[in-house]
């Protein structure tokens, strides 16, 4: 009995050994294979560049400068207050084609301009136009550059308080119609009014939407502009009347989009005293009216912005950076007093994309006049501006580098070429002649503006980059 117990035991062991042997061999052969790379097989897939065709170059102006209220039984009537001058030119080739819009409810509206491309090519057009004004309900100066449709834009500027006449022109120079959104940016944050929704604007046309019917009693507005199916020329003119007396007018531009750094250029600061100008109500030399103000936003998150002010022609700042902090969806202003005559520029740095604009005036009396300047781009490729009829045109080139960088600012029409040298995180000021198209070429990224001062006189415009160049494109079949 008990050799066969021992036999039985004998056999059983063995196994139980060799099924644990081969439990461990198993485990062991799974562990190793998830670790050990296994054989891939990698193919990369089928691409083609491509570069597409170039489209036309367009672009649309502001037109006239315009007023509301003249017919007093009709307080939303507006009517044509001056007419604009247009100066227009290409890179190359004949001139563009001319197109005239029609303003909604007011008649012949703004120009706009195209220019077919030419062997293959695109080709740069640019235009501005510039208009004043001298009437009871509607004086000063305006100039505008003449930009090209955009499905998104800002416009930063302007107010719906008592006072203010503010327009936001909408121009739709395409062939299809474009539906827009209007989001106003106020102390209350981001709200869409009923009179900013779903506003279409019938190809060949503009459309005027007073400011106030959509941001009544907001001092500090920012517009974002949608589009659909088609982009829209979104512009503000801006105008404010003191009692009975017309305090300035101005053509906003758009603001492309928000950005963590803008640079505005060519704020030109000029304040003339009451003693030289004769006009009742307006400012001593030391009053401590705001005639410099800087309007922010960032709209989509709170951020810490930090603002410098240097003077064009000097690389040293006027004073410590100021810090502001920013909240969400809510513009705020902050005025920047101390500066005496000259020609500056505004620099602001955020750890969240922001837009911003400066306000200027010449004072707050009869014969003043203001200008809302807004960010000059990057522009680092050979780019046409055109400068209008109106106070001699001053152009401000701004290095953000630390190198030294060439520009070379030519007359389409001929003329021999302005070569300057903008030294490293400085600017400079050239003058340039009115009515005349330019070629701008950096050798490196800078930002560029132009800047207009007279007698009851003040504007800025930015230096836009050329987008003529359609960049190559990779196509996965």
């Amino acid at each position: 009995m008990s050799d066969r117990r021992v036999f039985r035991w004998a056999p059983t062991s063995a196994r139980l050994l060799i099924g644990t042997i081969i439990s461990i061999c198993a485990v062991v052969a799974v562990v190793t294979a998830v670790s050990v790379p296994w054989p891939t097989v990698v193919r990369e897939p089928l691409s083609v560049p491509a570069t597409p065709a170039p489209a036309a170059s367009v672009v649309a102006c502001d037109g006239a400068l315009l007023s509301i209220g003249r017919d007093p039984t009709n307080a939303a009537d507006i009517s044509i207050a001056a007419p604009q001058s247009v100066v227009v030119g290409v890179a190359e080739g004949a001139p563009p084609t001319e197109q005239r819009l029609e303003t909604t409810d007011v008649g012949p509206g703004p120009l706009a301009y195209t220019a077919p491309p030419i062997d293959d090519q695109a080709v740069d057009v640019a235009a501005s136009g510039a208009a004043t004004a001298s009437a009871d309900d509607l004086a000063g100066f305006a100039a505008s550059a003449c930009r090209p449709p955009l499905l998104d834009s800002w416009l930063v500027g302007g107010s719906g308080a008592t006072g203010a006449a503010d327009l936001v022109l909408l121009a739709n120079p395409g062939t299809v119609p474009a539906t827009v959104q209007l989001t106003v940016f106020g102390a209350a944050g981001a709200q869409t009014p009923p009179g900013g929704v779903d506003l279409v604007v019938a190809p060949g046309t503009q459309r005027v939407v007073p400011l106030a019917g959509i941001a009544l009693g907001e001092e500090t507005p920012v517009v974002r502009v949608s589009a659909v199916g088609a982009p829209i020329r979104a512009s503000l003119q801006a105008s404010i009347t003191r009692t009975l007396t017309p305090g300035g007018v101005d053509q906003v531009g758009p603001v492309a989009q928000a950005d963590t750094t803008e640079v505005i250029t060519g704020i030109t600061v000029s304040r003339r005293s009451g003693a030289e100008d004769g006009a009742a109500g307006s400012p001593a030399p030391d009053a401590d009216d705001d005639v410099t103000v800087l309007r922010m936003l960032s709209p989509s998150a709170a951020a810490t912005a930090h603002v410098t002010v240097t003077a064009v022609g000097s690389t040293g700042q006027l004073r410590d950076p100021q810090e502001v902090a920013l909240e969400a969806g809510k513009p705020i202003e902050l005025a920047l007093d101390g500066l005496t005559a000259g020609s500056y520029t505004v620099a602001i740095d955020a750890d969240a994309p922001v837009v911003a604009a400066v306000w200027q005036a010449t004072g707050v009396g009869a014969g003043d006049d203001f200008a809302w300047y807004t960010p000059a781009p990057e522009v680092s490729v050979s780019s046409l501006f055109a400068t209008p009829g109106g106070p001699t045109p001053a152009l401000s080139v701004v290095n953000p580098s630390g190198e030294p960088v060439a520009v070379t600012v030519t007359a389409v029409d001929g003329g021999s070429p302005l070569q300057v040298t903008v030294p490293a995180s400085g600017s400079v000021s050239v003058r340039l002649s009115a009515r005349t198209v330019y070629r701008f070429e950096p050798e490196a990224p800078v930002r560029a503006g132009l800047s207009f001062a007279g007698d009851g006189a003040l504007a800025g415009v930015p230096v836009w980059p050329s987008d003529v160049a359609t960049a190559e494109i990779v196509v996965y079949p």
